[in-house]
């Protein structure tokens, strides 16, 4: 293992704790490993790093014939490098939305396998070109600054909030990591579906890397610079929720600043559907709806909670469910 590699490596290891999330000096942390370039850097860097403090699993969607031997060739690795392995084989279908079907799966069994195995956090190997084409993509939409933020490395597991979910290697360029593979002598997996059109990531892929002109290292920064803004509009949010809302379960009133900006109206309305409706995530466009609504003195309705605009301050209540028949 390349020294340089190993000790900037070891420096992106340790920024967990700088955000705040205290693993410990022997937590055992899982790592996402398919068997690609990016994966099996990732394993190598944490294995050399920490050793006997990593656990691997390979996720099999069962959407692929070669996906059963490169697990095989993942646990193979993981036997010579002394990291325990299991395979997560799934049972899925090919068809509409298959990449949000499969994510989706894959980290649910991702986390199932962590509680079971006593891991505080898992690990996946994404990188600098991936957070560029988040961005891209996110960008194509429409996304906000939540949105744009693109992805941080250190979050949490989709579907499981209480599980952390880092990613170490967000500095690293897919080169890079290909590099640290071939100089310890591996061939990594390739799966093609990394090359297929019809796939929104890969068509922006495939774009950036057209256009010479654009630095996936700057567009990465600049969504550290949006992450940073993000985070500025949910602190700044939430003390003007503890200030301003005085309600119970069944409703409440929130004080509402003259000339108050869109981006803070709308993340404290999101506050107040969680305060009244813990399971309450509407965001985007019904959101705004609902806002303009308020803002313009109106009554309007979301996710069962209708909200009335007066003046400088906005009242809550929850609406009962229609009943049928």
């Amino acid at each position: 293992m390349d020294p340089a590699a190993l000790d900037r490596f070891a420096a992106d290891w340790t920024k967990p704790g700088e955000a705040g999330l205290d693993l410990g000096e022997t937590a055992r942390i899982g790592l996402a490993v398919s068997g690609g370039p990016d994966s099996t850097a990732l394993l190598l860097l944490a294995a050399a790093h920490a050793p006997g403090r990593v656990a691997v699993a390979t996720v099999d969607h069962g959407l692929r014939a070669e996906a059963a031997g490169e697990a095989v060739a993942v646990a193979a690795l993981c036997a010579r490098l002394g990291v325990p392995h299991a395979t997560l084989r799934l049972t899925m279908e090919a068809g509409s939305a298959i990449q949000a079907r499969a994510r989706a799966a894959r980290y649910a069994a991702l986390a199932a396998w962590a509680r079971a195995e006593g891991l505080v956090a898992l690990a996946t190997a994404h990188h600098l070109d991936d957070q560029a084409e988040t961005l891209a993509m996110r960008l194509n939409r429409g996304a906000g600054a939540r949105g744009l933020a693109g992805m941080r490395a250190v979050a949490t597991v989709p579907g499981d909030p209480a599980l952390p979910l880092l990613r170490p290697l967000l500095g690293w360029r897919r080169a890079e990591l290909a590099a640290v593979v071939r100089a310890c002598g591996l061939d990594a997996a390739d799966d093609p579906s990394n090359r297929d059109p019809r796939f929104e990531r890969v068509r922006v892929r495939q774009g950036l890397a057209e256009a010479d002109w654009i630095d996936p290292a700057g567009w990465a920064m600049s969504a550290q610079h949006l992450d940073q803004a993000d985070a500025a509009l949910d602190w700044a949010a939430q003390r003007l929720f503890e200030a301003g809302w005085q309600g119970d379960g069944a409703g409440g009133t929130l004080a509402v600043a003259d000339g108050l900006p869109q981006a803070l109206a709308l993340r404290l309305l999101e506050r107040v559907l969680t305060a009244l409706d813990p399971a309450a995530a509407p965001r985007g466009a019904e959101l705004a709806r609902w806002h303009a609504a308020l803002a313009a003195g109106q009554v309007a309705t979301l996710a069962g909670l209708r909200g009335e605009g007066r003046g400088a301050h906005w009242h809550f209540v929850r609406v009962p469910p229609h009943r049928t028949g």
